[in-house]
């Protein structure tokens, strides 16, 4: 009673009492002693305490083994339960060779077919799926399946699990058409001999909606899960723990095509239901609570998803102590909600603190310490703390390569992710070393048209496409293009990912009939498959108006814009981050249209409410205000703009300081908002600081630097030291000179601007004005038109729990 309902402690204190009288009353020795044994290890198993689980059951199978035999049937299941402790301790050798020391003693004693035997095998098999040894995997179930057929034949329960198995893993090595094949004969053949209501093929038809669901076939997926659910609020009483896992499997499904109300109001659903029964703090309550987290999160509802997974932790803590696997995966979906704020000190105290933990308890091998050491490196990695983030991924990759193989598919995953921090500081070589072996072990491994090879292919692409070397681009994007097609189908989203990166490498060579003919057929596809408010069919028509934006069609962009920024307000509400940002991009395209009036009118809105929301010094806030600052420049509001960009000089010389581009570009604008007003003096110290800055960061010949020289020029010569000036200047048109050439619009403005100096020496400066090169690329645009990668970079960051 207890252990249904979760009330692990109550259980762990009646089971000791009742193993101490065994032992005392019947001996160490006695098969009741044994199994009371088994049952409190299984307790502390439950509850994480892995540590004491494995003592007692080391301690079992040696009396079992002294007592019964080592072949005993007894003997072999005390055998298993400490293989599958080991393995939950991320000892993969010692379980691995405890699982196969079973299935080889009882091939040899019972026989190949006998079932005990068979279980064994396909336990084996269970194992190295888990650890992504899915070429294993498959062949142990073929034979598994194989001997079912024959000794028990096509119809029996045990053949139809097995085949349920082996499409679960053809599931996991991305062969999803097989998969579906043999699901679809599993519930077939349920359906037949068990009835449409039986609880197994109900199951089944989960499974075949899981295999739809991967194939982008959203409605047959969504329908056959309707169906499911309906079938099982028919058949049973409407708290029964199947209905909720149903609803919650169907709000899954909502969750993954971003239809946040309806999967948010399953899970409130199940959530209510789960806390009448099995109990607030039942682990499938706080899984559900985990669940509905995730879909506040998607909504950008930040509070929402931190009350509830704080809530988990609490529980949890409570529940099953403060090192237990489910209350640091609680503490994970935390961090991670803080590492989706940008909040990267919050989420990194809690990332140390998992790391540390699972070290502890774990070990630093173990596949969930590597886990959490991967969320730590990406967290550094958003902060641009490139030594301290390469530090840790070559760390996860060298224990990866040492424990699982160069193969093995989770040291690929690290590797890519390692390959990305080389990229982002444009260390092309050794990135592309690392993909080339991603792409040539993928294509050993599983095959030239495997998903995963397709997309080492994508990235590939993609590092070429960040070289700006369009041509190798352009070949492999036509080729994963070509084969997505072929294996996958067009409206596959796979496929439409890639046509988006062929467009995307079309628009940088300028071949803007082909860049657009792919958009609209991208745009087109997916609100025929998906439907109008379908997140991808929104980001396809985010990309083409990108690409409308680059041509200076505003208007087309602006029609599109306007849709976007309408559905979006509609499904996520109108605080949520991915409408603010269609309000900042709308109010750039006005920008561009000189429509300062209705650019200001969204950008006051976006500021005030990213203040609200995110607070006054949260980088999207602050982005804002930039923009904001740039409209009133353009409308020569010195005064209005001065005010933000105090406010942002402020901030950013705290983070990201004083020597980041940004900082130093708000420090130019407010220089120009100073002279303006007629400020000089002020205007005059903060260009002497640029200049510094500048010269020191990128040297005097850059042309920021330049730009600054010439900005404090025209300041000196309006304060009257001319000298001084015409020196500045003089420096500035011969950098410029240099770096550009004698012919170059901005050389020959340096140049007449110190002829007409030179010219009337002592008069006031009256057609020059500071530069300010920002503004003429204002508002920085939070969407651009670059490759997606289709493989997750961070990979840790994406396993929040369902």
């Amino acid at each position: 009673m207890y252990i249904e309902g979760g009330e692990w402690k109550k259980a762990e204190e009646l089971q000791l009492q009742v193993m101490e009288t065994c032992r005392q009353v019947l001996g160490l020795e006695h098969l009741e002693t044994l199994k009371s044994m088994r049952n409190l290890a299984s307790t502390y198993w439950n509850q994480g305490q892995l540590q004491e689980a494995e003592e007692l059951q080391a301690e079992a199978l040696k009396l079992c083994s002294k007592a019964l035999g080592p072949e005993h049937s007894q003997t072999l299941t005390s055998m298993e339960s400490l293989a599958a402790t080991y393995y939950n301790l991320g000892r993969l050798k010692e379980s691995e060779e405890l699982e196969v020391q079973v299935m080889d003693t009882r091939k040899r004693v019972l026989g190949l077919k006998h079932p005990d035997t068979l279980t064994s095998m396909a336990n084996l098999a269970t194992m190295y799926g888990e650890q992504r040894r899915l070429k294993e995997a498959e062949e142990l179930q073929m034979q598994v399946l194989e001997t079912q057929k024959l000794v028990l034949g096509l119809e029996h329960p045990g053949t139809l699990q097995c085949m349920s198995n082996l499409a679960l893993t053809y599931k996991n090595l991305g062969r999803y058409k097989e998969a579906e094949e043999l699901g679809l004969q599993v519930v077939v053949t349920r359906k037949q001999i068990l009835g449409p209501e039986h609880p197994a093929t109900l199951t089944s038809m989960s499974n075949l909606a899981l295999f739809y669901h991967k194939q982008g076939r959203w409605k047959e997926a969504e329908e056959l899960g309707s169906q499911v659910l309906q079938t099982r609020k028919h058949v049973l009483r409407p708290d029964h723990p199947d209905i909720l896992t149903s609803m919650n499997n169907l709000a899954l499904d909502y969750q993954d095509e971003g239809r946040w109300k309806e999967a948010e109001e399953l899970q409130v659903q199940v959530l209510k239901a789960r806390k009448l029964a099995p109990g607030l703090k039942h682990p499938n309550t706080l899984s559900s609570m985990a669940n509905l987290a995730s879909t506040y999160k998607s909504q950008g509802r930040w509070k929402e998803a931190e009350d509830l997974y704080g809530q988990a932790i609490q529980n949890r803590k409570q529940l099953l102590g403060l090192e237990h696997p489910d209350t640091l995966t609680s503490q994970n979906n935390l961090a991670a909600t803080y590492f989706h704020q940008e909040r990267w000190k919050d989420a990194e105290e809690l990332w140390v603190q998992v790391v540390n933990t699972r070290k502890r308890v774990l070990g630093p091998e173990h596949p969930g310490t590597l886990t959490s050491i991967g969320n730590l490196a990406s967290n550094y990695q958003k902060q641009e703390r490139w030594k301290e983030a390469e530090e840790l991924w070559v760390q996860v990759v060298g224990t990866k390569k040492q424990m699982l193989g160069l193969e093995h598919p989770d040291t690929l995953v690290s590797m890519d992710n390692l390959k990305s921090i080389f990229e982002k500081q444009g260390r092309w070589n050794e990135a592309d070393e690392l993909l080339a072996h991603l792409l040539k072990t993928r294509k050993k491994v599983l095959g030239p048209e495997h998903s995963k090879t397709l997309t080492d292919l994508n990235n590939l692409a993609v590092s070429y496409f960040n070289q700006e070397r369009w041509k190798e681009a352009e070949e492999l994007l036509v080729q994963v293009v070509d084969t997505r097609k072929r294996v996958l189908g067009l409206e596959h989203p796979d496929t439409l990912t890639s046509m988006n990166n062929l467009a995307s490498n079309y628009q940088k060579q300028e071949r803007w009939k082909e860049a657009e003919e792919l958009w609209v057929q991208a745009v087109d596809t997916r609100k025929q498959v998906l439907g109008l408010e379908h997140p991808d069919t929104l980001v396809s028509m985010d990309k083409l108006k990108s690409f409308f934006e680059k041509q200076g069609r505003w208007k087309e962009a602006d029609e599109l814009l306007a849709h976007l920024l309408k559905t979006r307000k509609k499904v996520l509400g109108p605080d949520h981050p991915k409408v603010l940002t269609l309000m900042n991009e709308l109010a750039v395209s006005y920008f561009h249209q000189e429509r300062w009036k209705e650019a200001e009118e969204l950008l006051v809105q976006a500021v005030d409410t990213r203040k609200r929301v995110l607070g006054l010094e949260h980088l999207d806030t602050l982005a804002s205000m930039d923009n904001l600052e740039s409209t009133f420049l353009k409308q020569g509001r010195w005064k209005e703009a001065e005010e933000l960009l105090a406010h942002l000089v402020k901030t950013r010389k705290k983070v990201p300081g004083l020597e980041h581009p940004k900082t130093l570009s708000d420090m130019n604008d407010l220089a120009v908002s100073y002279f303006h007003q007629e400020r000089l003096k002020e205007s005059e110290e903060l260009w002497v600081q640029l200049v510094d800055t500048h010269k020191r960061m990128l040297g005097l010949e850059h042309l920021d630097t330049l730009s600054s020289m010439g900005n404090l020029a025209v300041t000196l010569r309006s304060l009257g030291k001319n000298e001084a000036a015409m020196q500045m200047m003089a420096k500035c048109a011969e950098g410029r000179g240099q770096q550009l050439g004698p012919n170059h619009p901005d050389t020959l403005k340096a140049i007449s601007v110190l002829e007409k100096w030179h010219g009337t020496a002592g008069d006031e400066t009256s057609a020059v004005k500071p530069a300010r090169p920002q503004i003429e690329t204002p508002p920085e645009e939070e969407t651009h038109v670059t490759p997606t990668k289709s493989a997750t970079q961070v990979s840790a960051i994406a396993t929040l729990s369902k």
